[in-house]
């Protein structure tokens, strides 16, 4: 049986599809609780890893442990299931194709969109973990690693955005239906996070690199100074 789908462009053949059978409020409401687990276990586990931890360093663990579900098995799913997204109705596959109405990329097997999340589940969703990790206990490759997985972050987003929106002012294609809430909503807000926030982390990041490599340069004059003082 074919069913009509709501995607733009009009006409884009969306192969196998079949509608949701749970409806957005069902699915957004899923997908926050889900949200508010995550971050309330990475919570408890942070304290009772390190019950000295700051409440900006906290912030920061909870973000990288949130990034690293979302882009391990969220857009993990996506990148092992892309073909067949459109027919299932998974919990997930039922997600994305609520998102796709914002972008029907999703469900057309766009090259771009499979390879950019791929990228991001299986590199920057282990990484987000471990980096989360690293905060919390104050290691040393912390910043290096922040910067590493926030620039990764950032670059997929800008190039997402800038294909989307090249498509849109060269070629005249709309993959977003019409509606603010799924162009503001779910387009522009949901991916606008991963450019304001690594955008964030990245310029703390550098700072904190800056002030390090700066104490190092005064121990060592420091240093230079008490040997040439022995010396004369």
């Amino acid at each position: 049986m074919s069913y009509q789908h709501s995607y733009y462009p009009k006409g884009v053949e969306i192969p196998n599809y079949v509608p949701n059978e749970w409806s957005t409020l069902t699915l957004i409401s899923m997908f926050a609780a889900a949200c508010v687990i995550v971050l309330t276990t990475a919570k408890a586990m942070a304290i009772n890893a390190n019950s000295r931890i700051t409440s900006s360093e906290l912030s920061k663990a909870l973000w990288s442990t949130l990034c690293g579900c979302i882009h391990l098995f969220l857009e993990g799913f996506y990148a092992m299931n892309f073909a067949t997204l459109q027919g299932s109705q998974h919990v997930l596959a039922q997600l994305w194709k609520e998102y796709s109405l914002s972008d029907s990329r999703y469900l057309t097997s766009d090259s771009f969109v499979m390879c950019m999340e791929s990228v991001t589940a299986w590199c920057w969703g282990p990484l987000s973990f471990l980096l989360a990790y690293y905060i919390v206990t104050d290691h040393p490759f912390r910043h290096p690693l922040q910067i590493i997985i926030s620039t990764g972050q950032l670059y997929g987003d800008v190039l997402y955005y800038a294909t989307f929106t090249f498509n849109s002012l060269v070629h005249g294609v709309e993959h977003s239906r019409p509606e603010a809430y799924y162009f503001y909503g779910y387009y522009v807000l949901m991916n606008g996070f991963w450019i304001v926030i690594p955008g964030f982390l990245i310029a703390d990041s550098v700072r904190a690199c800056g002030q390090a490599l700066t104490e190092v340069k005064k121990m060592r004059s420091v240093g230079m100074n008490v040997q040439a003082k022995r010396k004369s």
